[in-house]
């Protein structure tokens, strides 16, 4: 039997944005903020609730061109300020389990030029092999680098 690594689940994407830290951080951490970023237009985010702290909740309601709505519950596990997010969806709130474990997300903000810009790399570890591989394909990359382009358009306007 062969077992997985956390390598073979896991799926990233780095980019420097030219803020610092801390704004990049807020555009994570603000609802009003993280509503014009966060889906690949012409999707968009119909409603964000989150408690960002280790064991805060969050909810994030995504909505497709045609009006559907896709809610994503999870927790934070890891908080540090301008620094660190981690959250993941087996657990929608506190510790009640999810139906279906799919990813832990570690985004990290890692001061660059002097604090001045920011090297941002968003790790999504899943589960298993096989909802890597889908998240790859349902275009991981090309979906969080869009989204990553359109927070890179917000940074400049902050």
């Amino acid at each position: 039997m062969t077992t997985a690594t956390p390598a073979d689940r896991t799926l990233i994407l780095s980019r420097t944005f030219d803020a610092p830290p801390a704004l990049v951080f807020k555009a994570w951490t603000d609802p009003a903020l993280l509503k014009q970023w966060f889906v690949p237009r012409p999707w968009s985010i119909a409603r964000v609730e989150n408690d960002v702290r280790a064991g805060g909740s969050n909810l994030i309601v995504m909505r497709d061109p045609d009006g559907n709505e896709y809610p994503n519950q999870g927790i934070y596990l890891d908080v540090i300020p301008n620094e660190r997010l981690v959250f993941t969806d087996a657990y929608i709130s506190a510790w009640l389990p999810s139906e279906k474990p799919f990813m832990t997300g570690i985004i990290t903000f890692e001061a660059a030029d002097g604090g001045r810009k920011t090297k941002y790399t968003a790790r999504v570890v899943h589960w298993r092999v096989e909802d890597r591989e889908a998240h790859e394909k349902m275009g991981f990359h090309e979906g969080w680098g869009k989204c990553a382009d359109q927070l890179a358009e917000l940074l400049a306007t902050l």
